[in-house]
Parts: structure tokens; sequence; C-alpha cells
């Protein structure tokens, strides 16, 4: 809980117990879950929490660029943490969603001295389990 204090912290954000425990779930739980399941996740740990904080929270830390969208359609947007760069590979027949760790110097030109705020990877096809059933 510590290291996520500081992290929120480095990345310009008041580190509130309710955005610390909303990072760490992100973390902790590769699942892109919607908002709406951050919230239920969390609403019997955080009694006191309500949607609209977390729908705030998850807007605050893509402001910052502390998570991201990582798929879903407008009405079910999914959310990642951004910890590390990541690419997202969603496969269309079962719906998951996977990680995949990214070497950002693969990508960028060798005289590249530009600040990256955002980051968004996402790849679409159909996983190796729906390919061979």
């Amino acid at each position: 809980m510590n290291s996520t204090k500081q992290y929120l912290k480095k990345n310009g954000i008041h580190p509130s117990m309710q955005r610390i425990v909303i990072m760490d779930f992100l973390k902790n739980n590769r699942t892109h879950p919607t908002a709406d399941e951050v919230y239920e996740a969390l609403r019997r740990r955080i009694p006191m929490l309500s949607k609209a904080t977390v729908y705030n929270t998850l807007k605050v830390f893509i402001e910052h660029g502390v998570a991201c969208h990582a798929g879903g359609d407008e009405e079910n947007v999914r959310f990642g943490s951004m910890m590390k760069p990541l690419a997202h590979f969603h496969c269309k027949k079962c719906g998951k969603i996977t990680d995949m760790e990214i070497d950002l110097n693969q990508f960028l030109p060798e005289d590249f001295n530009a600040e990256i705020s955002d980051l968004s990877f996402y790849l679409k096809g159909t996983c190796e389990k729906c390919k061979h059933p």
C-alpha cells in the first residue's frame, strides 16, 4: 500500500485511501475491469465508496497516465494500470483481454526526445485457444 501511495504521489495524484485501494485493485487484478466491476469488488471493503468516486478516480488515473482504457465498448470501458508499458490483445471470439509487456525502445527512433504522456497499444484478433479449440 505504501508503494502505491508513493507511486500516486510521484504521478501528481493525491493518494486518498479510495485512490490507493482502487489502484491496488487495478494492479493486482489483471482482468481489465469496468468501472462497475471495480465498484462491486470494492464496495464491501469500503462501505462509503460510491460509483461516482470510482468513475472520477479512474478518470484522474487516465489523465495522469497511471491507468488506461484497455478495451470494451463505450458503455463498458475496461481499465488497466500503467505500471509498465503494455499492449492489450483482445480476442474477438472469447472476449478475453491479455496484457503483453512491450519495450517502447523498439518502436521509437534513436533520436526521439519527446515526453510520452499516454500510451495505447491495442491488438484485436483470435487467441490461440480459440484459434485451435
